[in-house]
């Protein structure tokens, strides 16, 4: 499953919002990606989102798989929303 999102963090995704999604993130069993333009990161990976860059206002797909996946989504779809 995936839902779109829009980063409203007026800074952008930066180093503490990345930690909070990864530490959200990683209550889960599951595999959550983050794709961002051309590029899909795993949302465990507070590098990979800090390397995004992603400025405020973008659109940013979140996707994940497993039995709480929907749990997961929003969890992350709250940080960045």
């Amino acid at each position: 499953m995936e839902r779109q999102i829009v980063v409203k963090s007026t800074v952008g995704l930066h180093a503490s919002l990345a930690a909070k999604i990864v530490q959200a993130a990683s209550k889960y069993s599951v595999d959550i990606f983050l794709h961002y333009k051309d590029k899909t990161i795993d949302v465990k990976s507070i590098l990979g989102l800090m390397s995004l860059a992603i400025p405020s206002g973008e659109n940013v797909v979140i996707e994940a798989s497993g039995d709480k996946a929907e749990e997961a989504i929003t969890d992350i779809a709250t940080i960045l929303g």
